[in-house]
């Protein structure tokens, strides 16, 4: 994998501004607490982006270690950490999630915001599930979440958008290719100089489509049990028009 999230860090928080993070990390709180086999103090955050994932899963009283590949989207979590008094207590690693190394293991792993679907194909969540299981304690849980079938052809599809915020304006394309179930997004982001000028970034990134029996298989062939998929953070079912899975993982 490679690191294109110069551009795409600028606008990150933005994008993602009408997500409940709170929430979020109340449903995983409420998962460990309902289905781990341990107790559970060490967290990892898999591909944690700006961090706020992280942050909030620290303010739930977990010993949080972030990993990502962007060092840009690390520079800007390490300033959360430090601006909320919490750096020396969040270790951020910039680390590959097909090769990340650990000083240890963890009782729970957490990835959010479809970061798996970044992968390129299921040789490498294999990769992925592999390490989890390396570095998880059994009885540990892995939650996370995966963009489904439907959103890649029916929001991603060959679509346009375009997000304006003061000082800052990106526009992406997105193009879904069916046979190969990827989709790749080419982002540009304009931000404004202190002139009044305004600087241009590009991004290119691709997002590949698991289906969710394709997943449940991996997870047990890589040993985990599969405790729950939901199809949203509110514990609600799977349906055809689910957009993202919610996988709940144990490690056997």
């Amino acid at each position: 994998m490679t690191d294109n999230y110069f551009a795409l860090s600028k606008v990150y928080d933005i994008l993602n501004a009408d997500l409940d993070y709170g929430a979020w990390a109340d449903y995983i709180d409420g998962k460990i607490k309902t289905h781990s086999d341990i107790d559970v103090s060490l967290v990892l955050d898999l591909c944690c982006g700006t961090g706020t994932m992280t942050m909030e899963l620290d303010k739930r009283g977990y010993d949080m270690t972030g990993i990502d590949l962007s060092p840009d989207m690390l520079e800007i979590a390490r300033a959360k950490a430090q601006e909320a008094g919490r750096a020396e207590n969040i270790l951020f690693l910039c680390q590959d999630m097909c090769s990340f190394e650990l000083y240890g293991t963890v009782q729970a792993v957490v990835s959010c915001l479809d970061s798996l679907n970044h992968l390129d194909s299921k040789a490498d969540l294999k990769k992925v599930f592999d390490l989890v299981h390396n570095y998880l304690e059994p009885g540990g849980l892995f939650i996370f979440d995966l963009n489904s079938p439907y959103k890649f052809k029916n929001i991603y599809g060959t679509n346009a958008y375009v997000l304006e915020d003061e000082g800052i304006y990106c526009g992406w394309q997105n193009i879904y290719d069916k046979e190969s179930r990827i989709c790749d997004f080419y982002t540009s982001v304009f931000t404004e100089n202190e002139d009044g000028t305004y600087s241009r970034f590009d991004d290119y990134e691709r997002e590949y489509c698991f289906t969710l029996r394709e997943v449940e298989k991996l997870l047990e062939k890589c040993g985990f049990e599969v405790v729950c998929v939901d199809g949203d953070t509110d514990g609600s079912p799977v349906e055809k028009d689910t957009e993202r899975f919610y996988f709940t993982a144990k490690r056997k």
